[in-house]
């Protein structure tokens, strides 16, 4: 590998006394100074092949961000490491964009020194490897997403397959590139396919490719999803969706480690670490026929249930303020946040498409957005909270199938200014039906001696519901 030159910055005893001890222990060279400047003045005077910041431990006189923006216009070629108590997103997406080569969590442990001493450099001791993405994020603070981020780590360096059961829009495959950074594959491919956006017989070439002249149009020799994940992780989203012919042939690479190009005469071995993603029950698809029991259990070795945005709330803030932060990057805005109206009507939503729901909301507002700050108006949420203008009708769970008609039909009157034709129309029946149902409610109330201070489940008095019925 070569004996490498490592600048350590910060005045932390701890984190000078433990990175320098592990990368002398290494063979390397290592000069450590207490602030920006002096780091500034050694990167110009000499060449370093890794430069370590803490950026708790610099000076006030200069920021992080600073001492890695001035690194880079000296030496472009640096690696800059950036070390933190806190893994603040906007702060490590900042360093990754302005060339940091990592943004690690302290504190910083020997194994982490050595994983850094693998991946800066090559066998033959040659330049750094290109700048990495930057660290893959979940943004939570709910406890069960958590636990599940907590299992995640837990058993990421496993071989065995992952099932990630959840509904559409709640980060499955966010999840399932986080197993994969997590894992000793975290330097492998990650490579991921949709199940559902092919047909079958294109979706077989996808996954084990195929022979020159195996069919018409195979001109040359095509590797499948399985071999450029090979040593790596395959995701196959939504698994579900997969022919049930097809299904049998997967189960076969799970349980023998190999696959069979289309058109090939010798199996091909492969190492890869599946990860299946639904948003299905498939315990139900089992009972239908459409999905295979043997393959379930083999994908449901390490299962994962996400919960919907609904059940944690606690996060909408958290991840509203996250992607205001990116859409004010990428469509150049400079939006402040959200006013705490806002923020109301986010938490009182149902978040039916879930995370991703939330997100387009959020890059539609900052698009809409006039001031500083996204307010009510911006987010043009559709489905507003209900208002509990008539508790009747929105607490009486037990309402019989007339009484749900009737109601209906005086929302559909009200939506429409009482005109019948557009209110028969909305509720899907005949002008001649709206009148004799208007005309069976008068006669009930009549006989039932109502007054006029007394009203239907829906809030509607008899004198309005007389009105209605005679068209007045």
């Amino acid at each position: 590998m070569g004996r490498k030159k490592v600048l350590i910055v910060g005045n932390g005893k701890s984190t000078y006394m433990r990175a320098s001890k592990g990368f002398a222990q290494l063979g390397h060279m290592v000069r450590t100074v207490s602030d920006g400047v002096l780091a500034l003045k050694e990167i110009q005077a000499d060449h370093y092949d890794l430069v370590l910041a803490d950026l708790e431990d610099l000076a006030p006189q200069m920021s992080g961000l600073d001492l890695l923006k001035r690194i880079k216009k000296i030496s472009a070629l640096t690696p800059v490491i950036l070390l933190s108590a806190e893994a603040g997103v906007k702060e490590a997406v900042e360093a990754m964009k302005n060339g940091a080569y990592d943004f690690i969590v302290k504190p910083l442990t020997p194994e982490m020194i050595k994983a850094m001493n693998r991946e800066l450099f090559d066998s033959s001791g040659s330049k750094p490897r290109q700048q990495r993405k930057p660290r893959l994020t979940i943004i939570t603070k709910n406890q069960k997403m958590k636990n599940l981020l907590r299992d995640a780590k837990e058993i990421a360096d496993s071989r065995a397959s992952v099932l990630i059961q959840g509904e559409s829009g709640t980060g499955k495959e966010l999840f399932a590139r986080y197993i994969h950074h997590c894992s000793n594959r975290r330097n492998r491919p990650f490579v991921a396919i949709n199940c559902a956006a092919l047909p079958e017989t294109l979706l077989e070439s996808e996954l084990f490719g195929y022979e020159k002249g195996s069919f018409t149009g195979a001109v040359a020799k095509k590797k499948g999803k399985f071999e450029v994940a090979n040593h790596g992780t395959l995701l196959l989203d939504e698994v579900s969706e997969m022919d049930i012919q097809l299904q049998s042939k997967l189960l076969r690479v799970l349980q023998e480690n190999e696959i069979d190009r289309i058109g090939g005469i010798n199996p091909v071995p492969v190492d890869v670490r599946v990860i299946a993603t639904t948003n299905r029950n498939l315990e139900q698809q089992i009972e239908n026929g459409k999905f295979r029991e043997d393959l379930f259990y083999r994908l449901n070795v390490v299962p994962f249930l996400l919960p919907p945005l609904r059940e944690r709330k606690e996060d909408i803030p958290l991840l509203a303020n996250y992607f205001i932060e990116k859409y004010n990057e990428e469509d150049h805005r400079s939006v402040k946040g959200l006013t705490q109206e806002a923020v109301q009507l986010l938490m009182q939503a149902s978040w039916k498409g879930n995370v991703r729901e939330l997100e387009n909301i959020i890059e539609r507002a900052i698009l809409m957005c006039r001031g500083g700050w996204i307010g009510e108006k911006d987010l043009l949420i559709s489905e507003k909270p209900l208002r509990n203008e008539n508790p009747g009708y929105l607490s009486t769970p037990t309402l019989s199938l007339k009484e749900m008609e009737k109601t209906a039909i005086f929302r559909a009157l009200d939506k429409t200014n009482g005109n019948r034709t557009h209110a028969a129309e909305i509720l899907g029946i005949s002008v001649r039906t709206l009148r004799n149902k208007l005309n069976e409610y008068k006669k009930k109330m009549e006989c039932a001696y109502m007054t006029d201070t007394e009203k239907d489940p829906y809030g509607k008095p008899p004198s309005a519901i007389n009105r209605e019925a005679s068209g007045r």
